[in-house]
């Protein structure tokens, strides 16, 4: 029986130079760089991503001129033969939607935020409002792909699996990486699907992957001991096979074994941890309060983003909370005001917490889409209906915290928020901004895989946007 080898077995045991060379480079791309490169103004980050693409018009970016061209045909000096889906490239006619909604001046700087979003209204002085986001992708699987991974295709690792790997963890009884999924509370919302490969360390160790936690029973399986197994058993247990998972490392040199070692432990660790953080019983009923009647609902987005709160607090780099629901092809006046309202409030009392804890300093915060949508109507339009198509050329999130200057709205679109005419912000520009934060230089920050040093932001140019630097 020939044993199976790992490709550095193969190499250790050869004498010739050339593979000792192969083996030099992967032993380096194993190695965790030196970072920071400079003195960051991040140490965490909370992406609140909004699953099938908020529309900006109906949110943050506010165009009155609308109301007057209400059912006329989008000017082809506007969409100047963009791409359409197939949802829409098959209509006769593209009418305007305008929305329905109200907007109004929010702070000192003045931000026009929706009548949908009032807690986020509150905090306009808090956050940087980019009107200007763009990317190529035109559909979700690739878009929500491109924004989370910097490539359109599955397989390259996520921004929070990236930080992971370059900065390494803040506690060692919890990951450094977890993921939350998040309910949505209207049974006609339009939901996107999403997996495990969104938060997949990629062609990085399987330890910078993302720790999903479950919204229902326990927030990890197998957390608990099984029935009759003590706690010093399962100790005793665990012991034995790190010995034989030893044994193979040293026989093998198989990074991926010692990875194992450590993934095993690090659960034995947060059968502690985990229970302490998901006990929400301490949390002083005003804190409750801020985050809404939902927040002790386990799944819910208020629970999710108390939770983010806790986990950053317990030394956690980054925490990812997918909220679905977001991708309104029709019936938009009456789905999307549901969907503000699971996350509004909570993402306003999530930087008004970290504030008071003196945390948003150095954790950054994001909210947005992966894009946007269009100021035509998808299907029937009507003066109390419509629905919008996808849209790449322009949308808008907002972040908070970290180094981000608050109370700024950069970047600005057209009269009818299809295309930008200040400020473009490309969704590279948005990820070597983020990598900024931490005091990552994203052009350094590169690991050799198939004979390329990769790294988030690809090989185009991307910029790291300084005017909305505090």
């Amino acid at each position: 029986m020939i044993p199976l080898v790992s490709r550095r077995r193969i190499l250790s045991l050869s004498a010739q130079s050339l593979g000792g060379l192969a083996l030099a480079q992967l032993a380096d791309a194993e190695t965790r760089p030196q970072l920071p490169h400079f003195p960051p103004r991040a140490r965490r980050a909370i992406y609140l991503h909004m699953v099938g693409a908020p529309p900006q018009q109906e949110t943050f970016d506010y165009k009155p001129k609308m109301e007057a061209l209400f059912d006329q045909d989008l000017p082809e000096s506007i969409r100047q033969g963009q791409r359409l889906t197939t949802m829409t490239s098959g209509q006769s006619r593209f009418p305007i939607a305008p929305s329905i909604f109200r907007f109004a001046r929010h702070g000192q700087c003045g931000a026009e935020i929706s009548e949908l979003l009032p807690y986020t209204a509150r905090m306009a002085d808090d956050i940087c409002i980019i009107r200007s986001m763009h990317t190529e992708a035109i559909n979700h699987e690739p878009a929500i792909t491109f924004i989370q991974t910097g490539f359109m295709i599955a397989g390259k690792p996520c921004i929070g699996s990236w930080l992971a790997y370059g900065l390494g963890s803040m506690n060692r009884d919890l990951p450094t990486f977890v993921v939350l999924t998040a309910s949505h509370s209207h049974p006609r919302a339009n939901v996107q699907a999403i997996s495990a490969r969104l938060w997949s360390s990629g062609f990085l160790s399987g330890e910078y992957s993302g720790v999903a936690l479950r919204s229902t029973g326990d927030p990890v399986l197998f957390i608990n001991d099984p029935p009759g197994v003590p706690r010093e058993l399962r100790r005793r247990m665990l012991d034995g096979l790190k010995a034989l998972n030893e044994l193979e490392a040293e026989r093998w040199n198989d990074p991926e074994t010692r990875v194992r070692i450590e993934q095993y432990e690090m659960a034995f660790r947060m059968q502690a941890s985990v229970p302490e953080l998901t006990d929400l019983s301490r949390e002083p009923a005003s804190v409750k309060e801020m985050y809404g009647p939902d927040v002790e609902k386990p799944g819910s987005f208020a629970y999710c983003a108390l939770m983010a709160r806790r986990l950053v607090e317990r030394g956690v780099r980054f925490v990812q909370i997918y909220h679905r629901g977001w991708d309104v092809h029709g019936e938009l006046p009456e789905v999307l005001p549901s969907q503000c309202r699971d996350v509004d409030q909570p993402s306003w009392a999530l930087v008004q917490d970290l504030k008071q804890r003196g945390l948003l300093d150095d954790t950054v915060v994001i909210w947005g889409g992966e894009f946007g949508r269009t100021i035509y109507c998808q299907g029937k339009l009507t003066k109390t209906t419509y629905g919008r198509d996808h849209h790449p050329r322009c949308f808008s999130i907002w972040m908070a915290g970290g180094g981000i200057r608050g109370g700024m709205v950069y970047g600005e679109t057209d009269e009818f928020s299809y295309n930008i005419v200040r400020d473009p912000v490309h969704v590279r520009d948005f990820q070597a901004t983020l990598l900024h934060l931490f005091g990552i230089d994203h052009e350094r920050f590169t690991y050799r895989y198939q004979g390329l040093d990769q790294r988030l932001t690809g090989v185009e140019k991307a910029h790291v946007v300084r005017g909305i630097l505090a």
